[in-house]
């Protein structure tokens, strides 16, 4: 059975997924959508409008936990998913922290910056999608614009919120790998694979597959800059593993 892919490019969770699925050694499709434009195709295959989302045969899967979740019980070969009880609770606690405390923090402070240079990241946006993509996205930025701040809070004090519980955040994981060089047992699991691929951009591994610039804009470069110490373990992830 063919898997398909819908994604943006640039989401750090699609990120996760694409690594999932290439890890696991398992062909697929990917089908890349503009932001806006992939509520209405999206709500006709599931509930919600997110993505990641595969389809596989008949069945559709939405959000990336649960697509690797899935990817595992259907292609067991190459498990990211611990088989021992205790260490497969301990991936999937791990996984829901990064998650939910780093992936939209991410997403968050990175858009907070990235939006105000239409000319850098509408290429991300546009990526792979249709040739009309850049043109479509350069006349509706300013309404995309608005629409990805009301919609993801990217306002203060939000903003500097997700700065500070990011920082908290990398902090408890460079812990974590400071005593080991997994976050679970003894081998690469979906737990740091989690880790790796939310913290992405911030890195920007050239394995993510997007084109990165040569430095992002200020503030965030200066911020990025200072985490980097931290942020080493995530490199070398990318490396071994990806």
């Amino acid at each position: 059975m063919t898997i398909i892919l819908h994604q943006f490019p640039i989401s750090h969770y699609c990120e996760k997924v694409r690594w999932a699925l290439d890890y696991k050694g398992l062909p697929y499709q990917v089908k890349n959508h503009l932001p806006g434009l992939h509520l209405r195709k999206i709500q006709q295959m599931a509930p919600g409008s997110s993505v990641p989302l595969i389809r596989c045969g008949e069945d559709i899967v939405q959000g990336s936990a649960a697509i690797i979740t899935y990817l595992d019980q259907h292609f067991p070969e190459r498990p990211l998913t611990p088989v021992a009880e205790s260490q497969r609770e301990e991936a999937l606690r791990w996984e829901a922290f990064c998650d939910e405390q780093v992936g939209p923090h991410v997403r968050r402070y990175c858009y907070h910056t990235l939006l105000e240079y239409p000319d850098l990241v509408i290429p991300f946006f546009a990526q792979g999608g249709p040739f009309w993509g850049k043109l479509f996205l350069k006349g509706v930025f300013p309404k995309l614009q608005l629409l990805m701040r009301k919609g993801m809070k990217i306002r203060e004090p939000e903003v500097t919120e997700s700065r500070k519980l990011l920082e908290e955040s990398i902090e408890v994981l460079a812990r974590e790998y400071a005593e080991r060089p997994f976050l679970v047992g003894e081998q690469f699991t979906r737990a740091d694979l989690a880790a790796a691929s939310l913290l992405g951009p911030l890195i920007m591994p050239p394995e993510y597959g997007l084109q990165w610039p040569d430095t992002m804009p200020e503030p965030l470069q200066s911020w990025v800059d200072q985490q980097a110490p931290l942020l080493s373990r995530y490199s070398q992830l990318y490396t071994d593993f990806r």
